[in-house]
């Protein structure tokens, strides 16, 4: 029996891989390749300036690895109280925002997402909100709603706005669509109410689509600067990339150093403060990113599947 088992598989054709396979998988490797490396080494030339000393970037001699090998801009930053004020506001704005997004993600999306003998009027709010999503008022009419509501130079201006993406919720909605029924019936059978069904079976099976959207709204505050452009006045309130935007525009100048840090000026170089700035602003979605980045694929994609 073995034998005739052997004899069987051996006597199978093995199949080639065809000419125009082999040249997409080489053609498609490149192109990966070229895309990785222009994304890479933009912030590898970035790291290796911010390490990098004033004469080496003066002379242009830093490329992907950083020459005379120095802590200075680092120092000069972390030590200059307006970033770190800038940098805490961000994280505040972070730790207040993204569990209110995720709130209120979750409890527009599970009604939602019912059939309509459950909840009749399911698709006037669906398409309620899709034309909120593609069509808005502007900036002016949100200004002003930002200024008569008293909101206007507080973090709130920052957080209420956004406070329901409406792309987010979409992509809950149809990722509990995608549960079984069953799971829903049956609950209800055994005399569970929408509370305990949503807490307790609906969100651990929704883990992955919630990690995902947990990064795009982690990364869409952290990110976010043109809020705190036009809504916010006071300095102590400055969101991390606007006060980024503001020494871009502003760079520093011999007026705006301390004694202590004019003391240094031959160490210092704006391209360098820069790159730095620019590393320690990235770090925080450098870090996050890994623990999430599993459920990103498997969140978008289960997300998409069912309308």
């Amino acid at each position: 029996m073995a034998k005739k088992v052997t004899d069987s598989f051996i006597s199978q054709p093995i199949q080639t891989v065809s000419v125009s396979r082999r040249v997409y998988v080489i053609f498609n490797t490149l192109i990966l390749i070229l895309l990785t490396a222009s994304s890479v080494l933009p912030i590898i030339h970035i790291i290796a300036l911010s390490f990098s000393s004033n004469i080496s970037i003066m002379k242009g001699q830093v490329g992907l690895w950083p020459v005379d090998f120095t802590l200075f801009a680092y120092r000069f930053i972390l030590e200059r109280g307006d970033f770190m004020r800038a940098f805490l506001v961000s994280v505040r704005r972070v730790l207040i925002g993204v569990p209110l997004n995720m709130l209120c993600i979750v409890f527009v999306a599970y009604p939602l997402s019912r059939t309509d003998r459950h909840f009749p009027a399911r698709k006037f709010y669906v398409w309620f909100l899709i034309i909120t999503m593609l069509f808005s008022g502007g900036l002016v009419p949100t200004y002003m709603i930002v200024r008569q509501t008293q909101i206007y130079d507080t973090i709130w201006a920052m957080i209420l706005p956004g406070i329901l993406p409406i792309y987010s919720v979409l992509l809950l909605l149809n990722f509990f669509r995608n549960l079984p029924d069953e799971i829903y019936e049956s609950a209800l059978m055994d005399g569970a109410g929408h509370a305990t069904i949503l807490f307790r079976i609906y969100i651990p099976l929704s883990m992955a689509a919630l990690a995902t959207l947990i990064l795009f709204a982690f990364v869409g505050h952290w990110n976010s600067w043109f809020d705190g452009l036009i809504y916010i006045n006071n300095p102590n309130l400055t969101p991390l990339q606007t006060y980024l935007r503001s020494i871009l525009i502003n760079p520093v100048t011999l007026a705006t150093l301390t004694p202590e840090e004019r003391a240094n000026l031959a160490d210092f170089n704006m391209r360098s403060m820069m790159a730095a700035s620019i590393f320690i602003t990235t770090v925080p979605i450098m870090v996050i990113y890994p623990f999430l980045q599993r459920y990103f694929t498997k969140g978008i994609v289960l997300g998409s599947v069912k309308g």
